[in-house]
């Protein structure tokens, strides 16, 4: 019995997974999304006026697949509310509890997947993250064709499969009733997430911090089908050699050097080369990520040109997505043919090479600009609209009326053409 409002810890869910790991259960697939509540479907059929806004390849509505999934299975489990750090270490927890044989799914392999029956197969399919409202639906309109088509596919072969539909953090955090009596009058008071669950990555020169670095996420995906999910072994059981890393006051490179990340693949290096540089135009220092460099297996050497990432030298920089797609606000631009063969993605990303005070981040420069999309098109509205009732007062104002009228007891008035 699940209670209103309740979090299900990690303890509780490796309890409640356990009929997962039976014999009968061979093959699981989990979809791991960034972030996902189940407010979100209801959001979005009121929001658009749709009853069943998702629509699969299959023409089937993606709530309808999910609830005939639910009730043809022998049985099946629906969780409200998980805690972060159980969903963020799920498929570590899967790994280790069972001899799969682990198969990362990208979007381009899945029609192409080979599933042997005869040795347990984990599938973790990493599903694109969700950025803003607007763009929320075609995401989960993409990320519907993907689970349609997986698991369509399987039932087809006549495999059996159990499916895990989870994300790393929650995408609505609710207000806890404790706090609730001192936001009274304040209507639009929201509650910030919660603090960082891990410190960030720092380099040290003697006993001083020179860099600092976090991310909520951290992944990488090699020649679009190897994903590499670097969090864990960044910030939590710290498995990175930081050794090569160099401050000064001019340049600062963090290096990170990873031994057997995942399967294929011997040692990964992936390097942020920042400087710190005088600019007339501002009459100040600032920070600049230039370049960010990865090695693998010491041979193959890819390089991506930054774009917006920077900050006055005493600031830290802070994004809230960064990465190699054309959608996020800091992009990495592949620089040559080898960088072309490297997703990146990194969530919350925080990073400071200059002036670290007190061992902990600066005030953060974040990447969003004052004016966003959604404002200029509210002032372009609005022009617009000026425009048109000033041109509608102006004609108002042109018109005249007669100064003279006829007497029908008098001559009929003669008017000359010239007036």
């Amino acid at each position: 019995a699940l209670h209103e409002g309740h979090v299900v810890s990690a303890q509780e869910l490796t309890v409640l997974l356990q009929p997962v790991f039976t014999p009968n259960s061979r093959n699981l697939i989990l979809f791991l999304q960034d972030r996902l509540s189940i407010d979100d479907f209801t959001y979005f059929s009121e929001s658009y006026g749709n009853k069943n806004p998702f629509q699969n390849q299959v023409n089937k509505p993606f709530i309808n697949l999910l609830q005939e999934i639910l009730q043809s299975s022998p049985s099946s489990l629906v969780l409200p509310a998980v805690d972060c750090k159980a969903t963020r270490y799920l498929p570590s927890f899967l790994q280790e509890s069972g001899d799969w044989k682990l198969t990362n799914i990208t979007n381009l392999d899945v029609s192409q997947l080979e599933v042997n029956t005869s040795k347990p197969n984990l599938l973790v399919v990493q599903l694109q993250p969700l950025l803003t409202v607007f763009v929320k639906l075609y995401t989960f309109l993409f990320i519907d064709k993907i689970i349609g088509r997986l698991t369509m596919d399987l039932q087809e072969r006549g495999i059996n499969f159990s499916v895990i539909y989870t994300a790393v953090k929650p995408s609505r955090i609710s207000r806890r009733t404790d706090v609730v009596w001192e936001l009274r009058r304040q209507l639009m008071a929201t509650e910030e997430e919660d603090s960082l669950s891990y410190p960030p990555l720092n380099v040290t020169t003697g006993s001083d911090i020179c860099i600092l670095f976090y991310a909520s996420n951290f992944s990488l995906k090699a020649n679009n089908s190897v994903f590499i999910d670097l969090t864990n072994a960044t910030f939590v059981t710290q498995n990175v050699d930081i050794s090569s890393s160099e401050c000064s006051d001019i340049n600062t490179t963090l290096s990170l050097k990873y031994t057997k990340p995942v399967n294929g693949i011997s040692s990964l290096e992936i390097r942020f080369l920042m400087t710190n540089k005088f600019y007339g135009g501002s009459a100040r220092n600032w920070s600049t990520l230039d370049s960010v460099e990865i090695v693998q297996d010491g041979g193959k050497f890819a390089k991506f040109n930054v774009s917006v990432i920077s900050a006055p030298a005493e600031y830290s920089f802070h994004c809230q997505l960064v990465g190699t797609s054309n959608l996020y606000p800091a992009r990495l631009i592949p620089s040559n043919n080898e960088a072309k063969n490297w997703d990146v993605f990194i969530s919350r990303l925080q990073i400071q090479g200059f002036n670290i005070e007190n061992n902990q981040f600066s005030y953060a420069s974040d990447c969003t600009g004052f004016f966003t999309p959604g404002i200029w098109m509210g002032l372009v509205t609005s022009i617009v609209l000026l425009w048109i009732l000033a041109y509608g007062i102006h004609m108002i104002m042109q018109l005249t009326t007669n100064s003279r009228f006829d007497d029908p007891k008098g001559p009929a008035l003669s008017v000359p053409q010239t007036e």
